[in-house]
């Protein structure tokens, strides 16, 4: 009965370990901006836990926190965040319906909640974000193939000062 009621305990505890989710904290003074809808810190999963679960999904909704790698120059209308692959997460933002600052977003760190998905990206559509990124007329015309990519339609994003980098 013992070793029963100590099993018990354990799978207790590492299931309610199991799910528990990041919260990021912060000064309201270092967060840059909201943007979208309003989102908090609560319940927010790493990118390689997001990756995990796209390993059984298509599609999923998330709260996820990462770096911010670029930001569209021309508008403010998409940004990318780095996976832990290293390779880059394009973030564009539901219905078009908001935007994020332009430049000197490089660096911060972003809480982004919505919807990833898998997607393959066309050429024409690469040549278009590297314009927008402000890329050489050299580096645009090296893309060449369609790209199998992570998308994400971000409904409310909170962009963190740059010092806030290790959370």
């Amino acid at each position: 009965m013992k070793k029963i009621s100590t099993l018990l305990l354990i799978a207790l505890f590492v299931f309610s370990c199991a799910g528990k989710k990041e919260e990021v904290k912060w000064d309201e003074s270092t967060v840059v901006g909201y943007y979208g809808e309003k989102i908090n810190n609560e319940n927010i999963i790493s990118v390689e836990d997001m990756m995990n679960q796209l390993n059984e999904s298509d599609s999923i909704m998330v709260k996820v926190e990462g770096e911010i790698t670029a930001t569209c120059a021309m508008k403010g209308c998409w940004m990318n965040l780095v996976l832990p692959s290293g390779e880059e997460m394009r973030v564009t933002f539901k219905d078009y319906a908001f935007f994020v600052p332009k430049e000197g977003m490089e660096g911060n760190r972003a809480i982004i909640e919505g919807k990833v998905k898998r997607s393959m990206t066309d050429v024409a559509t690469l040549k278009h974000y590297a314009e927008d990124a402000g890329k050489s007329v050299e580096e645009i015309a090296a893309i060449t193939e369609d790209k199998n990519e992570l998308a994400f339609e971000a409904t409310g994003v909170i962009i963190l000062n740059s010092e806030e980098k290790s959370l």
